[in-house]
């Protein structure tokens, strides 16, 4: 399955999750068609597919890779309850026995899960196919087959690899090609969208530069070797040791109880002001270099210490840290175009999809109003879709914008 899977991820296309009121119903749904965008629809046999590939998806993801798929079968689900009142395990001992109604329950949970997602899948690959019409924005046949090979070629390096996976999948050479021209389409919208969003004057990074100027400095740090004692009187012997010329490590490894330093002869490297109890940071950072300081009293023992090296303070220069300013703020004007495209593009094409009832998520004009949880206005994220997401517990997917 890591094969199944990192193929799924590679073929990822992206899609939308945003908030937006539901807009009024309507008709002219073909009989043949549970989705219309426009003047596209998106067939039943076609909804069908797809939510078989999900069902067995789902079912490999959890193991049971050699167990024919099992599709809820609204609306009375009457070969689901009877398979889980087949499969169900025995209750515990003083426990009751599952009735048909939570099996029922369970079922339309099931089903609602694979189909929202679906639903999901599909209608975005008709708003992505859709807008990248409208901006003429094309994928050519030779571009898919390009990058199929590459993709292909990374996961499956053997042929027989690949057929087998197709086998598993229940998807066809055709779904993966459609896959990879969604993901393609979507990929050159983005490229449209932020192409010449990315320029920052010098005035933008000195006032960012000014905002944040401590983001570019470095504090004074100091290297250090120490031995931590239980007792003063340790701390006193480890102090004697010491100025009479025993090596650092022998003394550390002898009598310190700091099992992080003492195996390193004693050493505690780049510590900052701030770092360390306050009794020990206000010694160390008062002390002279190269000179034998303590015993210092803690809460954790007694430290005798010396300071081997000291690095000064720094701050970079604007010019200095104009690179970095500006790339951050050039990232931050492309998604800020980037968001304002994917609230204009949901609101566009929302508008444009009708949903048969029983088939209504919330992408669908005429569907329920989104939920508090579903992301902001403008809320993008990059994370890749597998092609066949678990939905067995019917989560919500994870989308984001072309």
């Amino acid at each position: 399955m890591a094969k199944t899977r990192s193929f799924s991820a590679l073929c990822a296309f992206f899609v939308l999750a945003l908030t937006l009121a539901a807009c009024g119903g309507g008709g002219g749904i073909p009989g043949n068609a549970v989705v219309k965008v426009g003047d596209s629809t998106i067939k039943k046999t076609t909804f069908e597919h797809w939510l078989k590939i999900a069902a067995i998806s789902s079912q490999g993801q959890t193991g049971a890779t050699t167990t024919p798929v099992q599709l809820p079968d609204p609306p009375d689900y009457k070969k689901c309850i009877a398979n889980k009142a087949k499969t169900a395990p025995k209750p515990a001992k003083g426990q009751p026995e599952q009735t048909d109604a939570q099996f029922k329950t369970a079922c339309k949970t099931e089903y609602e899960g694979y189909r929202d997602q679906v639903l999901q899948f599909l209608i975005s690959s008709e708003w992505i196919a859709g807008e990248a019409a409208d901006q003429g924005v094309k994928v050519t046949d030779k571009e898919v087959q390009k990058q199929f090979a590459t993709t292909k070629k990374q996961s499956f390096p053997k042929e027989a690899d690949f057929q087998k996976f197709l086998k598993s999948s229940g998807m066809t050479l055709n779904d993966l090609l459609f896959r990879v021209k969604l993901d393609t389409l979507s990929n050159k919208l983005r490229t449209k969208v932020t192409k010449g969003k990315d320029k920052v004057t010098a005035a933008q990074i000195q006032a960012y530069y000014n905002k944040n100027k401590s983001r570019f400095a470095q504090p004074e740090r100091r290297d250090l070797r120490i031995v931590l004692t239980k007792t003063k009187a340790n701390a006193d012997r480890a102090l004697s040791q010491l100025k009479a010329g025993v090596d650092f490590s022998k003394v550390a490894k002898a009598l310190s109880i700091d099992q992080a330093s003492k195996g390193q002869g004693g050493v505690l490297l780049a510590i900052a002001k701030g770092q360390q109890e306050k009794a020990l940071d206000d010694a160390v950072f008062a002390a002279e270099k190269g000179v034998l300081t303590g015993p210092v009293k803690t809460n954790f023992g007694y430290y005798v210490f010396k300071v081997q090296k000291i690095t000064k303070a720094t701050q970079q220069t604007v010019k200095e840290a104009t690179p970095t300013i500006k790339q951050l703020l050039a990232s931050q004007n492309q998604q800020g175009a980037l968001d304002k495209f994917v609230k204009d593009f949901r609101k566009k094409w929302k508008g444009k999809t009708e949903c048969r009832s029983g088939f209504k998520t919330s992408d669908c004009k005429n569907g329920p109003k989104e939920t508090a949880t579903t992301a902001p206005a403008g809320a993008a994220t990059t994370p890749a879709q597998t092609v066949t997401p678990d939905t067995s517990t019917a989560p919500a997917p994870t989308t984001t914008a072309p």
